[in-house]
Order: structure tokens, then sequence, then C-alpha cells
């Protein structure tokens, strides 16, 4: 006599099990909440009953169900729409469409089911997973519901799959063919039987396991099942029954009273198969919502071949040599899901916030922050470093890892550097999509900065030809008999301390407040932008029009980099954040002290970054370095790129960007080349565009000894934070072994936890290898990251702090205008912020004439502007102007388009 496999005992256990474990994976998430959609097309009495079932069991669980109902006379077209928007719903981790469906329409079932994402298909249908699962690709593969319920129940039998013989009654693409592709990939020997089978009972009289889902009553006879069977039973069939009040009874597709007699073990019916394919939907349904919030393993990257030549060709050949891969195949090869990823082509792509709240319960990454010491002005491959070491820690040690670079400028790129990707075999690609402004995100910023500078004035000039009352009117206008305020516009009320929100109740005093800005002209901070070079934008006069009725006044344009919305993008934390950052830059004063904000007049948004270091702080986005840090997970690397040398990028990298970030560094690497170290030992001048003198390209051991000064300071300036500094020897073809082995040398004598040699310019990420190992050393040691001074210090304190403790100034004099301006920020209750120095790159000093190690000199603070939004004050020392110049001969002579093969070329 047969036990009884009991499915409603079994999904019991299984709904129990799954309670808790996603009670569990909530301590680690607090957001995680699994959904389900269940479209159901028309009203069949059965599919209520069904979904009816479904939606309490989920609910039991902590399943988010929900019953999308569409009616009877539903298109196809509303159907599939449907299905889309379940597609794209973050919320919904998987998807099941009630079959059969219920229409008075002609509508392709499957076709339906191939509209559902395959990752959110947790009825298993998809032509993917059902392609999957018959190849055996089952870790990738959803399974079908109820062949998995019955797996489950064969399982709890006791009995092992494998090495047993198997016979499937019944072929169906929702039971029959998955049950066999399932019993088959556990082992067991399978024959699919249909109702072409000749000599069905003897096939079946063969079974060790006996799955039937044919859907015909009572189909299969006692004496057809082999003593000592498995039988599962997935029929369920109405057949009539006198001595039942409905006068009808439910029986499965094999005859249960005559089958237990021969069988080990049977599922009954009902109580059967059914409770088991409710208990897998939701089952699936966690481990989809899991698979999005989960743990990142490694990742299943496939490396591109790099064929390096020799000679390296320019960067430009070489970017255009390699084919990059498809960025939605890259993006599913880092676990990104579909719906986080917005394709901008084929080869880039922009990545969803939502990232971070499903990834939030997983542990960051290893931090790692490039800087440099101080470059000579042809740079000395921090970029390409940054690269080399991304592909090395990928390649040969085999680590998740994400490099994370700034966007580049059209100042640099058509002024001296000609492009900013890298170089060499370390380079980003597509190099002339990335150098000519990627997906527009720098011409957003110059778009949204330019509105608002475009508002300051004129709002100043309506403000000067109009009465109260007049402003009040076009300010808040009447709106078919009504009149509102606009959001900001009761955050001004509020700043103002009006608390009235009906346009009609203030008084004309309140209006005054309201419509009148006043700003003191003097006082306006905030400058239109553009993404060129150009010298002559520096100081320019609007408002010359003959329509502005004598509104002109002296300003200026900065490169677009410099902007504070780059800074405030680069520095935000989520949109959120964003917004408030936004809303509260400072674009001058009042003419009674107060400061006036952007929300005052109304906020410009946009949306990646890209700010200088000499000019802003140099870094890319803290979401950026985030979204990375967790889709590496615990055991991989982000590499961000801080610009300039250490004194500049590095020192805000740590006192700006950490701050705002919460991050703690694991490890900087310190670019260092000969040829920048010899010109700090006294070398001639290096300038962009002109040979290279012989004291750079033939051995020079003194000079170069000399220069390391420089580098010695650079490791101490790192040091003092507390974190590890590895120093990358940025290795040209034209140094000598001794030069570099002294480099190394002096280096781990002088506070450097190791000294690598790199050769990856032109060899790629195998020339970074040692660099890689060397990093991942570093990054396993204690991180004791500190910053350098305390914010609540005095603005002038902390100037001098950074002054003296990086720069080894002897102290700073801070002229008339910046000590007026510093003195204004101070009463407007600025002062708690950190400070983000304007100065040259080419010397630790603000003079770019004092190389190597300068000493005795005093930094001057010629003007202070303050970054409200971004969370700065802004020094600018010396000479340092914020719209660099073009040179005599800039980069873009060389830069065209060949109209033939319609490629860019001169890049470099």
């Amino acid at each position: 006599m047969a036990n009884i496999l009991s499915g409603k005992d079994v999904s019991e256990e299984i709904r129990g099990r799954l309670k808790a474990d996603i009670e569990s994976f909530k301590q680690n998430a607090p957001n995680f909440l699994p959904g389900l959609a269940i479209v159901q097309v028309g009203g069949r009495e059965d599919s209520n009953v069904y979904i009816g079932q479904k939606l309490k069991n989920a609910a039991a669980v902590g399943v988010n169900a929900s019953h999308v109902k569409l009616s009877q006379t539903a298109s196809q077209t509303e159907v599939l729409e449907t299905v889309e928007k379940l597609n794209n719903d973050p919320s919904v981790h998987g998807i099941i469409v009630q079959l059969p469906l219920d229409t008075v329409n002609d509508i392709d079932a499957h076709l339906v089911t191939n509209t559902i994402k395959p990752e959110k298909d947790v009825d298993g249908l998809h032509e993917s997973n059902a392609g999957k699962l018959a190849r055996g690709d089952l870790e990738g593969c959803i399974f079908p519901c109820t062949p998995r319920g019955c797996l489950e129940l064969i399982k709890k039998s006791g009995v092992s799959v494998a090495g047993k013989t198997a016979v499937v009654l019944g072929r169906s693409k929702i039971v029959g063919s998955p049950m066999a592709d399932l019993l088959k990939w556990n082992h067991a020997t399978v024959t699919v039987c249909h109702s072409k089978t000749q000599n069905l009972p003897e096939i079946v009289r063969t079974a060790d396991i006996l799955v039937v889902a044919i859907g015909k009553a009572e189909f299969v006879k006692g004496d057809w099942v082999k003593p000592g069977a498995v039988v599962i039973d997935c029929g369920i069939n109405s057949i009539p029954d006198a001595t039942k009040k409905s006068g009808k009874r439910l029986v499965g597709d094999v005859a249960f009273e005559e089958a237990k007699a021969a069988a080990s073990w049977i599922t009954p019916v009902p109580g059967g198969v059914g409770p088991m394919t409710v208990a897998m939907l939701l089952q699936n349904t966690f481990e989809q919502a899991k698979r999005k919030y989960g743990a990142t393993g490694a990742w299943k990257l496939q490396l591109l071949p790099l064929n390096c030549k020799t000679p390296v060709p320019s960067d430009l050949e070489v970017a255009q040599s390699q084919i990059p891969k498809n960025v939605e195949l890259l993006a599913k090869e880092v676990d990104l899901l579909p719906e986080e990823v917005d394709l901008y082509g084929k080869k880039k792509a922009k990545v969803s916030l939502g990232v971070l709240k499903r990834l939030q319960g997983q542990k960051d990454g290893r931090y790692i922050v490039v800087t440099g010491i101080t470059p000579t002005p042809l740079g000395e491959g921090k970029s390409t470093t940054t690269i080399g070491l991304a592909q090395a820690l990928g390649a040969a040690l085999k680590k998740n890892v994400f490099a994370c670079v700034r966007q580049p400028s059209q100042g640099p790129t058509f002024g001296i550097k000609g492009g900013a990707a890298g170089g060499g075999y370390s380079q980003v690609i597509p190099m002339e999509e990335f150098n000519l402004h990627l997906t527009g995100d720098i011409h957003a910023i110059t778009a949204a900065n330019n509105l608002l500078a475009a508002q300051i004035e004129a709002r100043m000039f309506h403000e000067s030809t109009q009465k109260d009352e007049d402003l009040y009117r076009r300010l808040v206008p009447d709106s078919k008999g009504k009149r509102a305020f606009s959001k900001i516009q009761l955050k001004r009320l509020q700043k103002l301390g009006i608390t009235k929100t009906n346009p009609n109740e203030l008084t004309p005093e309140e209006i005054n407040k309201f419509v009148r800005l006043d700003l003191d002209v003097a006082t306006i901070t905030w400058q239109r932008v553009m993404d060129t070079n150009d010298r002559f934008l520096r100081k320019i006069t609007v408002g010359q029009g003959p329509l502005e009725k004598g509104h002109t006044r002296e300003c200026q344009f900065d490169i677009a980099v410099a902007s504070e919305i780059m800074a405030i993008l680069a520095l935000t934390t989520g949109l959120q954040d964003m917004r408030e950052r936004l809303g509260k830059m400072v674009v001058g004063t009042s003419k009674a002290g107060v400061p006036v904000t952007a929300d005052d007049l109304g906020t410009p948004v946009f949306v990646h970054a890209g700010p200088f270091a000499n000019i802003a702080h140099g870094n890319s986005s803290i979401i950026a370095d985030k979204i990375g840090l967790k889709l590496v997970g615990e055991n991989g690397f982000v590499v961000t790129e801080a610009g300039f040398g250490a004194d500049i990028g590095m020192e805000k990298f740590f006192n700006i960007k950490c701050r705002a970030s919460g991050l703690v560094p694991n490890a900087v690497v310190l670019v260092a080349t000969v040829r920048a170290l010899k010109m700090h030992g006294g070398g001639p001048t290096v300038t962009a565009g002109v040979p290279l003198p012989k004291a750079y390209t033939e051995e020079n051991l003194e000079l170069l000894e000399k220069g390391c000064a420089n580098l010695r300071k650079q490791i101490e300036n790192a040091n003092k934070f507390g974190v590890p500094v590895v120093v990358a020897i940025n290795s040209f073809v034209t140094d000598s072994l001794a030069e570099v082995e002294l480099v190394k040398s002096f280096a781990k004598k002088n506070g450097a936890y190791d000294a690598v040699i790199c050769s990856h310019w032109a060899n790629g990420g195998a020339g970074a290898a040692d660099l890689a190992n060397a990093v991942e050393a570093a990054t396993s040691q204690p991180s004791n990251f500190k910053f350098l001074y305390d914010v609540k210090l005095t603005i002038e304190e902390k100037i001098e702090t950074i002054c003296k403790e990086i720069y080894g100034a002897d102290g700073i004099e801070i002229l008339p205008l910046a000590q007026e301006q510093i003195d204004r920020y101070k009463s407007q209750g600025f002062n708690d912020l950190p400070i983000c120095m304007a100065k040259t790159h080419l010397s630790l000093s603000h003079d770019p004439a004092k190389k190597g190690e300068p000493k005795g000199f005093v930094v001057p603070i010629r003007e202070v502007r303050a970054s409200i939004g971004a969370g700065f004050i802004f020094p600018l020392l010396g000479t340092m102007t914020t719209m660099p110049g073009l040179p005599t001969r800039p980069c873009f002579y060389d830069i065209d388009i060949d109209p033939e093969t319609e490629e860019i070329v001169g890049l470099s």
C-alpha cells in the first residue's frame, strides 16, 4: 500500500522556509519586498479560485502579489502593453499570465508569455527559459512551477532520481516536456509518452518514477503501475458523482485507489501537485527578487583579446584597431539588470540609480584612488595608469573591477592634451565618443548653468522696471480664476518667515519681500560657462542691447567643468540630495546682506561628471564610485582617479569627496615618471608640441635624484591621511633601467608601501600586473583614514592648514577682496565647509615656475568664492583663472573627420 505524498503538507513546509528566508534577507536589505504580478484576461471561475489561492499564499510568506485583471474583450495589444509595463516596473520581480486566456479575441498566448522578460518569467514558460532547460543550462534558468513542484515531491519520498527509469505521460509545454528535461538533467533515464505512443501500458510498467499529465480522468490503471514506483499525478478532472452535493468530484489522471495498491508513493488529487505549483511560484519569485538584490559573485566577463604592436601606434590607431564589446552584453556580464541600463547606441550606456537600492545589502569592494606627482604640461599617464591597473586587476587577478574616470572637457581635448581616455593599450574605447562628449552631459550642465545665469539677469531687469504688484501678478499668475504658489515659491516664503500659502492673503509688505531679491550686482558670483578654452571671455560686458534699457554689467565666462553644477553632480549621493544641493546654490547677496539662492530664482536640473582638479574638485562622481563598489562586491575593486597631482586632486578627494560620500579609501596609487622628476630636479622647460630636450631622453641620475624631492613630498601628503601608498612608475621607452630602479628604491625608502615599474601603455593590463598585485596587498592592510582638518575651524585656518601641510608653504596672505568675501560667508553661516583650492597644477606652490619641493613661500589668496550647493568654499590662489586659454597651436589643428571612412582622426 502506497504512502501518500501530500502536496499540501510539503508546500506548507516550503512556505514556512520561504517566509523565514524572506525575513532573513530583509536583515541586510530592509526595503526588500519580492513582487509578483498575476495577469488575468477575462473572469473564468476556476481562474478566480486559483488566483485567490496564489494571492493568499503570497501574503502569508511576504511576497507582494498584485492581481492585474483585464476584461474579456481586451485586445492582444492591450495584453502585451500590460505585460511590458510590468516588465519595466522595478518593484515586480515575477510575472505570470493565467492560462488559458478567457477572451473573445484572437490572442496568441505563446506571444504573450514570450513578451515577459525571461528574468521575470516565474512560470518558466518563456522560450528562453525553456531552451535553457532543454539544453541543461540549469544555473541560468527558471524552472516551470508544476514540474519543479513534482521534483520536490519525488525528492520528499526519499527515492533518488539518479539512475532511475522515469516515464512522463504527456508532452505539454507547461508540464510534460519540462518535467522530462528536469528528470533527465537529474540523471534519470526518461521516456516521454503521448497519445500516439504504442504499447503504452507496457512502457508505463517500466517506470520507477511515473509522472502523468495527460488530462484524461483516471486514464492510468492500477495494473499499469510497476510495484514500488513513485507516482506523481498532475491531472485534475471533474467527473459525475451523485454522492456529492455538487454532483461531481475531482480526480486525477491516475486511478488512485487502484494505483496506490502497487505504488510506494503516490500523490492525491486534490491536495497533491496543485499546492506545490503555488509554492514553487512563490519560491521562483523570491529567487528572482533575491538575484536582483543579492550578493555579487565573480562576473562571467569575457575578456577581449589584446594584440599589442611594437612600436606602439598612435592612441587613436590603437583605439580603432579594437572592436568594443556591445555594451548590452557587457552590462549583463557585470550583473546589471536590463531595466538598469539605458542604452546610448551599442557602445555606451547610462546606469540607473536603482542599482544602489537593489544592492544596498551588498558589502562594498576595495576603494583605490589614483593620483600623481606634480606633472609636466604633457601629463604623466594618470588616466592611463587608472585604466591599466583596472585591466590588470580584471585580466591578471581575475577580480571584479570598475574604473571610474571623469568625462573629458573640450578645453584640454582641443587645446593641449587632445584627449583624456588614457593612452596606448590602456585606454577607454570608443576613444572618439569618450573624448567628444560621450552622452552630452557636459552640454547639459552648460545649458542648466546658463539658464540660471539668464534668469539672474532677467530677474534684475524685471525688478528694475516693474512695480511690486506687477511683479507679483506675473510671478504668481491667475490661471482660470485661481492663483497658487509653486513648490519653489513656497520654499521662498518659508525662508522669508511667511507662513501664508494663499497668494491673495499676502500684505503689501510681504509681497515686497517676496518679489524683490534686490541682488547687489557687486556680489554676484554665478558666471556663464562654455566648454571651450577662450581667454577673451574671462571678462565681458552684458546687457548692451537697446532693449535692455541700460542694464549693463561686467561679468565673465568660466570653463563648463568649473560650474558648481558639475561639482554638485560629482558630489551628490542621490537625486533628492542633488535637488537640494542645486536649490542651495548661492548666486549672490542682496543689498541687505542676505544670500540669494537658485531656489529663489527657480532651479535648473539637468545630468555626468568631469570637474578639473586645478579649478574644481577634480574627481569623478560619488554615484559612479558607489555603484561600482556595490557591483564588484566584497572581493572586487573600484579604481577612481583624482585629477592632477596629489596636492590637488587627492587632497580634494579625501577632504571633500570622502566627506560627502562617507566612503573610506583602501589605498592610494601615486603615478610618477622619470620625465617629471627630472623636470623637478631642474631640467629644462617641457612644452606641448615641442620635442623633449636631451635631458629627458638620455640617462641623468643626478637630475633625477634631485627631482625625487617632489615624489617624497607627495608620498608624505598621501600618508598624512593614513592610507597606504603604492607608487606606480609609469615607464617610458626613453627611461633607463638605472633611472626607474632609482625611483623605485627612493619611493620605498620614503614612505611608500611599495613601488612598481609599469608598462601598461605599451602592454595593456599585462604591463600593470605587478602593480595590481601590490595594490591587492596594500588594500589587505587596515586603512587608518583620517581627514586633514576639522571643518569647524575658521575658513582662514583651513586654507592655511592645506597650504602649510600639503603645499609646504610658510603661510598665507589673504588679499582684501578675499577677506571681504570670507567675512561675508562667515556672517551668512557658511564657515563650516571644506575647502576647494583653485591653484596651478604645475607646482606644489601657487607659482607654476617653482618646481621640485619649494620652500620659503607664502600663498596669496586673491579671491574666495562659495559653492554652497556643492558644499565647499572655493579660494583662488595667485593668478589662477577659471577660464583657460588656448595655446598658440591648439590640438584642434590635427583633429578632423575622414569623409570616406567617417572616422575621427587626429585625437591622441
